[in-house]
């Protein structure tokens, strides 16, 4: 039988209760969840299995890659330099970066960049992933392109490139890498075992993606289209995540890797008004521009409605009806991973695993975690009693 370890809070049994079930299925492979309540961990759970044969258990600090939960770490990046008055969301990214004025691109605002409605929702052709592994090379190219719809009409899912566009923010500010930047000021600070581009020496501990039946598809879609020429600037398969360029690389869009704790510690300061373990993090104010929404709609990518702030998608029925209304921001990784940040409550919740489903985003295995966890919270909140972690 599958094991479930960890710890958990009495209140939130179902939570636990819930995973076991999915484990005892099969429906998943290997996990980690985490759920931060206003500073305390009520729930730390992993299990299962790092490889498809299911033969490699999963450790407590077992490592996976994230997919686009790595673009809420890298928007907190921006958010960091927001906060010490380096960068204003408002402002034109030429200020920052001259050469991205080119092509059109002048009044373009950093916001746009956060938000996923500058246009540039990939490299135009021909490109290869390759391409984006060289990321002052990526982001060169970017800085020369025309966008490919008026900036700040719509959203545009910037599937990989929204690491080198945001990262060179980072970059031409501080003089550091994005790498260097998350290692040193979030990572670090927050003691979070969280990586953008992983390291050779915890190579042993990664768990493979386990990839979903079928892969992106475009061949149905017009080559002039905006899906079609951002899935294909460049083209890529779930399988890349497991190849030693990848990992390596430096994708702030999707190569993070890490887990559900590591992911709560870097996170949770937001659902706390910016207060963090050792004291603040973000100011209030700073939080609150999370909240500015940039635009509501079908996304011209990948056709989700989607309501998205300044790094953080927003909640809306018609996205993700499982995720409540209310001072929540949110995002998800390809095949299910997911990461909620609710101010209202003062809690944060991640869920990582290795085995995808083909939802771009969330699963009905996320639903069913954030769920429990929600209902949980609700009879807290009722006045339910509470005890001390257990298993």
């Amino acid at each position: 039988m599958t094991e479930l370890h960890g710890t958990v809070h009495p209140s939130f049994q179902p939570v636990a209760d819930a995973v076991a079930a999915q484990l005892r299925a099969g429906t998943e492979t290997g996990l980690s969840l985490a759920v931060d309540l206003d500073g305390e961990p009520v729930v730390d759970l992993w299990g299962g299995h790092r490889d498809a044969a299911r033969t490699q258990p999963w450790h407590r600090d077992s490592i996976t890659n994230v997919w686009s939960i790595t673009k809420c770490v890298t928007a907190l990046a921006a958010l960091l330099l927001v906060d010490a008055g380096e960068l204003d969301v408002s402002a034109p990214v030429a200020r920052y970066w001259p050469e991205f004025a080119g092509n059109g691109k002048r009044d373009v605002e950093v916001r746009h960049l956060l938000s996923h409605t500058s246009g540039l929702s990939g490299l135009e052709a021909p490109a290869r992933l390759e391409d984006l592994y060289d990321v002052r090379g990526a982001a060169d190219r970017l800085a020369g392109q025309a966008p490919w719809w008026p900036p700040g009409t719509a959203s545009g899912y910037h599937v990989l490139t929204y690491g080198p566009l945001v990262g060179e923010l980072v970059h031409r500010i501080t003089g550091r890498s994005l790498r260097r930047f998350v290692a040193e000021h979030l990572a670090g600070a927050l003691r979070a075992d969280f990586q953008i581009g992983l390291r050779a020496d915890d190579l042993g501990r990664v768990a493979d993606v386990i990839v979903p039946t079928g892969d992106l598809d475009v061949s149905a879609l017009d080559p002039a289209s905006v899906p079609y020429k951002t899935f294909t600037g460049p083209p890529f398969t779930a399988a890349a995540a497991n190849t030693a360029p990848w990992r390596a690389a430096e994708l702030g869009a999707a190569n993070g890797h890490g887990n559900a704790m590591s992911v709560a510690r870097l996170l949770a300061p937001i659902a706390r008004a910016g207060t963090g373990p050792d004291g603040r993090v973000l100011r209030p104010g700073t939080v609150g521009v999370i909240f500015d929404q940039q635009s509501a709609g079908h996304d011209l990518v990948n056709g989700l409605y989607l309501r998205w702030g300044i790094g953080f998608a927003l909640p809306d029925p018609r996205t993700l009806p499982w995720i409540p209304a209310g001072r929540i921001a949110f995002w998800g990784g390809w095949g299910g991973s997911m990461a909620v940040v609710d101010l209202d409550r003062r809690v944060t919740i991640s869920y990582v695993m290795n085995h995808m489903d083909a939802d771009i985003l969330g699963s009905p295995r996320a639903a069913g975690y954030v769920t429990a966890i929600y209902q949980c919270l609700d009879r807290l909140s009722a006045g339910a009693p509470a005890g001390s972690p257990s298993r």
